[in-house]
Parts: C-alpha cells; sequence; structure tokens
C-alpha cells in the first residue's frame, strides 16, 4: 500500500519529526511504499520560542522526503494535497500537536482524499493543548473533521476528542519505544564523555523546558533535606523555551548551584546515549501531560522514571515496579527520590523496565493503523 505522513520530518528537529520517521521505517519494513510530506516552513520566527527549528543530524536513511507545506501559504497547502492526490495513497497519516498546524495539515489531508478511496487517520499527540490560546477549538475542529479515523497515544487525548467527536474511529495505543537514539553502555563511560564524576549519582530531565514540564518541582525535590545528604545530582539536558534565568535564580537561592548540571541546548540525536547512560532515573516531574516520548527513551535504555499523575504518564510507568507515580508536588517528588536511591531499588526497576518494553513495539502501534483501514474499509460480505 503507498502511505504518506504528513507532518515534520527532517530537517526538522524534535521528538514529533523522530516518531514520523521511526514510524515510516516500520512501515516500510512492513512492506509499504512510504512517502513523509513536510513542512517548508513550520512556524514562523515569532512563533518559535526556540533558537532553531532545523537539526544538524543528516538525513535518515532510506526515507524519501518531500518539502511541500508552508504553515502560513494557503496556496501551498492546495499544491501539496494535489502532489498527494496524485500519488494516489490508501492511507494519508496526518500528525496532530498544536492547533496551530490544525487549518495546513488540514486542508493538505481533506484536498488528498476528497472524492478518492483515500483514507486520511489523523496521529494526534494531544487535542487539547497544554499551553492553551484563543481560537485552539476551532482550529482543532477543522483538523478532527479531515480526518476518517483517529490514533491516539494516551487515554487522556481518548477523553478530549470525544469533546469534539463522539463517532469518529478511533484506536489507542502507547507512544511506541524510541529504539533509534544509540546503544546502551557502560554509565562511566557516559560519565567521561559528558565530563561528570562517578562518585555520584545522576537524575536526568531531559528535553525541552516548558513551564508546565515542572523543572522547578524536581529544583524544590533537590533542596529537601533528605536529598542534600545524598551524593546526587541533577542533569538538566535541554533547550529553554521557558525564562532559563528564573530557575538559575530558583537554584541559586536553594543553595544548589553544585548539585544542578545546566545543558541548556537542543541535544542532538548522537549525543542522546551519552545523557540516558549516564543517569540513573529520568524525571518527568510534569504539571500537565497526556504522553511523552522522553519516557519511551527512557524504556529504550532501560531506565527508571519518575513521573506525574497527570494525563497518560501513569498508563505507561507502573508505580514501584517502573519507577514512582506522584503528584506533582516537590515534596512527594523528594520522598519517592529518597526512597530510590536510599532503598537501591535501582536494579530491581531496571530488571521490571527491560521485561516491560515489549508493551510498546512498533509492530503492535502499526496494527493500530491496519485495525482502522479493516473498520473503514470492510471486506464485500458477497466475496
Amino acid at each position: 500500500m503507498k502511505i504518506v505522513i504528513l507532518g515534520p520530518a527532517h530537517p526538522y528537529r524534535g521528538g514529533i519529526a523522530a516518531l514520523n520517521e521511526r514510524l515510516a521505517l516500520e512501515l516500510q519494513r512492513e512492506g509499504h511504499e512510504v512517502t513523509l510530506v513536510t513542512f517548508t516552513l513550520q512556524y514562523p520566527g515569532f512563533l518559535f520560542p526556540g533558537k532553531t527549528q532545523y537539526t544538524t543530524d543528516p538525513p535518515p536513511e532510506g526515507l524519501t522526503i518531500t518539502r511541500k507545506i508552508n504553515a502560513m501559504n494557503p496556496l501551498s497547502w492546495i499544491r501539496a494535497g494535489m502532489f498527494i492526490r496524485k500519488m494516489q495513497p490508501g492511507l494519508v497519516i496526518a500528525r496532530f500537536w498544536i492547533p496551530f498546524i490544525g487549518p495546513s495539515l488540514g486542508s493538505v489531508a481533506r484536498i488528498s482524499s476528497r472524492g478518492r478511496s483515500t483514507r486520511v487517520i489523523g496521529l494526534a499527540d494531544n487535542i487539547i493543548p497544554h499551553e492553551k490560546k484563543p481560537g485552539d477549538r476551532l482550529l482543532t475542529s477543522w483538523f478532527i473533521r479531515s480526518c476518517h479515523a483517529m490514533v491516539v497515544m494516551s487515554e487522556s487525548v481518548l477523553t478530549d476528542l470525544n469533546l469534539f467527536d463522539r463517532k469518529l474511529p478511533r484506536r489507542y495505543g502507547p507512544h511506541p519505544i524510541y529504539d533509534h537514539y544509540g546503544h546502551i553502555f557502560p554509565r562511566e563511560e557516559a560519565l567521561a564523555r559528558l565530563g561528570l564524576s562517578p562518585a555520584f549519582r545522576y537524575l536526568l530531565f531531559f528535553g525541552l523546558v516548558r513551564e508546565y514540564k515542572g523543572l522547578d518541582l524536581v529544583i524544590d525535590a533537590m533542596a529537601a533535606p533528605g536529598m542534600r545528604s545524598l551524593p546526587v545530582k541533577l542533569i538538566v539536558a535541554g533547550e529553554f523555551y521557558a525564562n532559563e534565568e528564573t530557575y538559575h535564580q530558583r537554584v541559586e537561592a536553594a543553595g544548589l548551584t553544585e548539585q544542578v548540571i545546566f545543558h541548556n541546548r537542543y541535544i542532538p540525536n548522537q549525543e542522546v546515549e551519552n545523557y540516558f547512560n549516564a543517569a540513573d532515573m529520568v524525571v518527568q516531574p510534569y504539571k500537565t501531560a497526556t504522553q511523552s516520548g522522553v519516557t519511551q527513551v527512557a524504556y529504550h535504555f532501560g531506565k527508571p522514571m519518575l513521573v506525574t499523575r497527570v494525563g497518560g504518564l501513569p498508563e505507561i510507568v507502573a508505580d514501584r515496579k517502573a519507577g514512582y507515580v506522584c503528584t506533582p508536588e516537590a515534596r512527594e517528588i523528594a520522598a519517592a527520590l529518597e526512597d530510590f536511591f536510599l532503598k537501591n531499588r535501582k536494579e530491581a526497576f531496571e530488571r521490571y523496565v527491560a521485561a516491560d518494553r515489549q508493551r510498546f513495539s512498533w509492530d503492535r502501534f502499526t496494527q493500530l493503523f491496519y485495525d482502522l483501514m479493516r473498520e473503514l474499509n470492510p471486506p464485500d460480505k458477497d466475496s
């Protein structure tokens, strides 16, 4: 079957592009002809809070990626839709993560499938955005109405979808494992690459830093009396999309300048393995969430996790088996971290994570799309 994936891909960076590319590789492995159709302009500069939207990594091998969509130019949406129509794909997988891209990708999806047997299945990271703006509902509705079905990666997003459409065919499956960020190697080697001392244990807060991700909570947890007495440091590895100075001031006020290590930059794909292999635990103290690709990187590297009881995170991390599920409060986070280090739970948690990762296989994830295609195109009863 010919399949088109609409959304970010190389040269754009980030977890959404990474999932699209990995999904394309899996679909190709399963025998399909896959094309990724991505942006010529994804966000205008005034809407993008980071330093650059682009990766310095080389293009992924074995993938067909074409840049056709300017998110601000409706004429490009028409051209992209007509380009896909000429391909006559059986399936278009359209990514959705924020309302802003609803008009562009929703329009391309409509044009590519109108009057054709092509089916459009949305793949939604979120339905309700973490950071809400006027007009969100209208933009989201435009995208949802362009889809024949929807795949979501958390039960909370499944619930949110009901606010827009209760009849749209849908499937839920957890975010599949990110298994393309390198390999597992000894902690000591990873620490040496990062210039860190093996005399300490390390927590890892990884990825773009936004206010809703709760970095302030884990900093406050590090300041708890029980944590101060432990040889534990926090690595913050990722570019700040929030006010960085606010966090530095919080660290200084708590007297934690030696305990918190900031690597304020986008971490290229080839360096991700250094951080996860160095970490004893990955912390995600989010204040709001649906799901997170960081969790699936942690599963790939076999790392215990601390997540908060928000959105779909508790669906992924089994409490006191793969790590901890806490309320988004510094006191409870600190108690969990103290329990982890004082009671030496790392090895037991790592064993559980290694056994549990099969839940997040890519073939299980692609099966969701095949199931929906059968539902949308039932076999002829007379055949």
